[in-house]
């Protein structure tokens, strides 16, 4: 490769890589499950995440007693690839279904439906993805894909794995929206370009994501 043009691809790279190391979820990657994203803003999450978040300025926790988990989705629905399969995808989906219900119950009692008195908890996965083969429900920008063949022809091999979430909540007896989160995170790393991602790669950032939403619930309490 000639100098000139081995340097305008790094620099191509190095930019593209910089944006998508954000680690706050940009517009374009939003997947339209909310229905209004413009009042979102920049917030950390109780364990110092960078999230984009609102919540309801009139919000009163102490009315509610109970919550409700719906069970959570994907959004858009994706289609499994040879490196993040069926059963990874069921397979994620399963445990953050769980693992919300767990941290949550923390601080409320769960309800077995809405109602009043009931946070009703409505929440998707909207971003499942390795560094080289995504499902993309959103689409990154197409300079990121010049970042994925310059590493591969650099020999780098590891494979980063990230997870998106959106997720709001409502009043269970009226259903009006009280809050709304959208945030990504960064799980283990593959070791190479054909390993096939499992869930396992990224309990962890789901495990974070339950914690800080009853920690959230416990600081509003204090409010």
């Amino acid at each position: 490769m000639k100098l000139r043009p081995m340097v305008s691809a790094l620099c191509i790279a190095s930019i593209a890589m910089a944006g998508c190391a954000s680690k706050v979820t940009q517009p374009d990657e939003y997947s339209g499950f909310l229905s209004d994203y413009s009042q979102l803003k920049e917030a950390k999450s109780p364990s110092g995440a960078e999230v984009m978040r609102w919540v309801d300025p009139n919000l009163d926790v102490s009315r509610y007693n109970a919550v409700y988990v719906e069970p959570t989705q994907f959004y858009p629905k994706p289609h499994a690839t040879a490196k993040i399969p069926d059963s990874t995808l069921n397979g994620i989906n399963l445990y953050f279904n769980q693992a919300l219900k767990r941290e949550l119950a923390k601080s409320l009692p769960l309800a077995n439906g809405p109602g009043p008195g009931v946070i009703v908890v409505r929440a998707a996965i909207t971003a499942v993805s390795s560094k080289t083969e995504s499902l993309k429900p959103y689409e990154y920008i197409p300079v990121a894909l010049v970042v994925a063949a310059v590493s591969t022809g650099a020999g780098i091999r590891d494979q980063q794995t990230t997870l998106g979430t959106e997720a709001q909540f409502l009043d269970g007896a009226n259903g009006k929206v009280i809050a709304q989160v959208v945030r990504k995170g960064t799980g283990k790393s593959l070791s190479n370009d054909s390993q096939v991602m499992k869930a396992d790669d990224v309990k962890g950032v789901i495990d974070g994501w339950a914690s800080d939403l009853h920690q959230s619930f416990v600081k509003l309490k204090k409010r």
